[in-house]
């Protein structure tokens, strides 16, 4: 376990409908350990734009807060995870983040996404061509820590099993409702864990890696 000098700071990233408020639990908790926690509120964060447009504004949120090149880890919740991962990887995210943690994500779509047909929810349907377009590159988050949280009891992930990424580190959390995913316990104690996680690749390592391709 790495030390607290040693903490990266923490991006949270929200999901659908939500504000940086959704995190209050999640941020107090990892203060409290000694993290520096940032989070932002999408706007719009209720589908209108498209999720290009969300890891945009992450992008810009970065620069702002962040000076030069300095490294940090990102947690993505439900939508914000593919936000995330748009800027992961087609924002140069890679070159800075060292840790991922998407919690209840619809990384290979969800069926609930078919209810709405606003530009955002139509990008987070199974068969999207952002969907499809980030999972064909989906190796390149080999380059960083990548774990995953998910609830096999999603009601709003279908089906839940589509929160797995297929790399790095997945665990269920057996709770019953998908916000709950950011108050349980268990929750906090795994989100807690992979940001302690040793490192896969040192920086000097990930900065002579091959870049991404746009």
């Amino acid at each position: 376990m790495n030390s607290i000098s040693d903490r990266n700071p923490v991006v949270l990233v929200h999901g659908l409908n939500d504000t940086a408020r959704v995190f209050d639990r999640l941020s107090g908790h990892l203060s409290r350990h000694g993290w520096s926690v940032y989070s932002l509120d999408l706007s719009p964060s209720n589908g209108d734009r498209p999720l290009e447009d969300l890891g945009q504004q992450l992008a810009t949120f970065v620069q702002g807060v962040f000076t030069g090149r300095q490294c940090f880890d990102l947690v993505g919740f439900s939508m914000g995870g593919i936000v995330s991962r748009y800027y992961l990887q087609r924002l140069g995210g890679l070159e800075r983040v060292q840790r991922f943690v998407s919690i209840s994500s619809p990384h290979w779509g969800t069926q609930v996404a078919y209810l709405s047909q606003r530009p955002g929810c139509v990008q987070m349907r199974p068969t999207s061509p952002l969907l499809m377009e980030l999972n064909r590159e989906l190796h390149h988050l080999d380059r960083i820590n990548v774990t995953t949280l998910w609830t096999p009891m999603d009601l709003m992930i279908v089906p839940a099993r589509s929160s797995c990424l297929g790399i790095g580190q997945d665990y269920q959390v057996p709770v019953g409702l998908h916000p709950w995913m950011l108050y349980d316990r268990r929750s906090l104690e795994r989100v807690t864990a992979a940001l302690t996680e040793p490192l896969r690749r040192s920086p000097a390592q990930a900065s002579t890696a091959s870049p991404i391709s746009e």
